[in-house]
């Protein structure tokens, strides 16, 4: 059984079939000539093929030193490559970073999310898992099948941080013909007679009990139509003229056929935050990640007293954030 091709030999002969000259070949290699023309008569030993053709004048490929040339240029490329993203990987720079999102979310912080990573962390990767409930979020960053959030407040699970992204203002959303389109500024109860889309009552929605709350203040409770899971689903059945739904305001991020969105002028808000698992701040890039939001202006401004912050490299790290019932869409 041949010998294993040993991985300098490979760069030995690199080096002597680009300059054709043993001499020179040992001198960018920083080694003597004999043991250089040792290690290359072993290669071809452990080949069973000559690779250079030798005379006191000149050294030559042969044919198959030509073609066993352009192979070992391959495999050197793949190998520095290979070591350069190891280091990459190792220094957070490079890597999948797997999000998840609320549903609104994807609107407005997913376009954001990604042109930041493009842009501060081009090697990595976003894995974009969107229209997820506050509730998987949480569970799956617990079960590492996601690394950060951006959910919506309260946070029930413990060692789970997070920080707060915006306070969101809600908006109404309703057919293109209706009467809200344009009318500049609703009070909640000027509402009170039409039919609501809304996330499933069974979801336990931040957004649900926002608008619960807010009509509540106004006076009525309101009338449900169509219950929904997503917040795309809840816009097409407005576009369809089935009723309309009291949304974050960054659903105005991604105009939608058939839609218009009104403010509201005494409606409760609702928050957004960045969460993330409190003991992963050992990986190099989820320490990487924060620094790259807080350098971009990301967060809403720079909070170093908010033990719930993302920690930058060489911080302690933070704990879980505080706890309450379960926040969703």
């Amino acid at each position: 059984e041949a010998a294993p091709v040993e991985l300098r030999h490979l760069r030995y002969f690199s080096a002597v079939a680009e300059t054709c000259h043993f001499g020179k070949a040992a001198e960018q290699l920083h080694m003597a000539q004999p043991p250089l023309s040792q290690a290359i008569r072993r290669l071809e030993a452990e080949l069973g093929v000559e690779l250079f053709t030798r005379t006191t004048r000149q050294v030559a490929l042969t044919g198959a030193g030509e073609v066993f040339r352009t192979d070992v240029a391959r495999i050197l490329r793949a190998v520095d490559e290979a070591v350069a993203r190891a280091g990459r990987f190792a220094s957070g720079v490079e890597g999948v970073l797997r999000v998840g999102l609320t549903g609104s979310a994807s609107y407005r912080q997913l376009p954001a999310l990604a042109r930041l990573l493009k842009r501060e962390l081009p090697h990595v990767m976003m894995e974009v898992h969107t229209d997820l409930l506050t509730p998987a979020q949480e569970l799956g960053l617990v079960e590492r099948r996601l690394d950060v959030g951006v959910l919506r407040p309260p946070v029930r699970r413990e060692g789970i941080a997070h920080r707060p992204l915006a306070d969101e203002p809600l908006v109404g959303a309703g057919p293109a013909e209706h009467w809200l389109a344009g009318a500049g500024g609703v009070p909640v109860g000027g509402l009170r007679h039409e039919d609501f889309v809304m996330y499933g009552a069974g979801l336990g929605s931040v957004v649900n009990d926002a608008v619960v709350r807010s009509c509540t203040a106004a006076g009525f409770t309101p009338r449900l139509a169509y219950e929904v899971a997503e917040t795309s689903a809840a816009l097409a059945l407005v576009a369809a003229g089935l009723g309309i739904a009291v949304l974050p305001d960054s659903v105005r991020s991604a105009p939608r056929e058939g839609v218009r969105y009104e403010e509201l002028t005494d409606a409760v808000s609702v928050p957004l935050a960045l969460a993330w698992r409190a003991e992963d701040g050992g990986s190099p890039l989820l320490r990487n990640f924060p620094a790259a939001l807080e350098r971009d202006g990301f967060f809403p401004g720079p909070d170093p007293g908010d033990p719930h912050r993302p920690q930058g490299p060489n911080e302690p790290q933070g704990s879980s954030g505080p706890q309450g019932p379960q926040g969703t869409i």
